[in-house]
């Protein structure tokens, strides 16, 4: 990609995941907040898996975007380092964007559970449950959640230097209507 600018299917994109990362991180720990045995509680995670694959869907879009549309070249000030953090940074985010549906699909299958996207359809589990397994998965699953705040921080902290101290347009062109 030869542009200063993302398309806008991936500007789309990076904010509808943005979203969604935050929406699903909101439904984890909202169950919190409910006393114990409270039936919403079962709705709330039926809402988290059907994000979840909603998630999984937008990720796998975004991969086939990234791959096939190429992303905006970096400002020519950008010394190598910069340049080389910034591939790294984003490779963490997609592989951890790719991870955490994939970890939430099985985690759903290992507990014995169907996926069901908003009961639109569901795919029941390809195998018996096993909860040894599925504690194992939830593990990495919330560690893949809690990479993905921490990236994800780092990665808007970078773009907001990049705006106000460096003053260049690595933010500002990922921002809807810029081209």
């Amino acid at each position: 990609m030869a542009s200063d600018a993302y398309t806008s299917a991936q500007k789309f994109l990076h904010w509808a995941l943005f979203a969604l990362v935050l929406l699903l991180y909101a439904l984890t720990y909202g169950e919190d907040l409910l006393p114990r045995g409270d039936p919403t509680v079962n709705a709330i995670w039926r809402l988290h898996i059907s994000f979840g694959l909603l998630l999984a869907a937008l990720v796998f879009w975004r991969v086939v975007l990234r791959g096939t549309k190429g992303a905006p070249r970096l400002p020519a000030e950008m010394s190598s380092l910069e340049r080389t953090t910034a591939k790294v940074g984003h490779f963490i985010l997609y592989a951890l964007l790719v991870a955490l549906p994939v970890l939430g699909i099985l985690l759903t299958w290992f507990r014995g559970d169907a996926l069901s996207f908003f009961g639109l359809f569901t795919m029941p589990a390809p195998f018996a449950p096993d909860r040894a397994t599925a504690r194992t998965i939830r593990e990495l699953h919330s560690l893949c959640a809690n990479g993905i705040l921490i990236v994800a921080g780092i990665h808007a902290l970078a773009a907001l230097y990049h705006h106000f101290i460096r003053l260049d347009t690595i933010l500002t062109r990922m921002l809807p209507g810029n081209r």
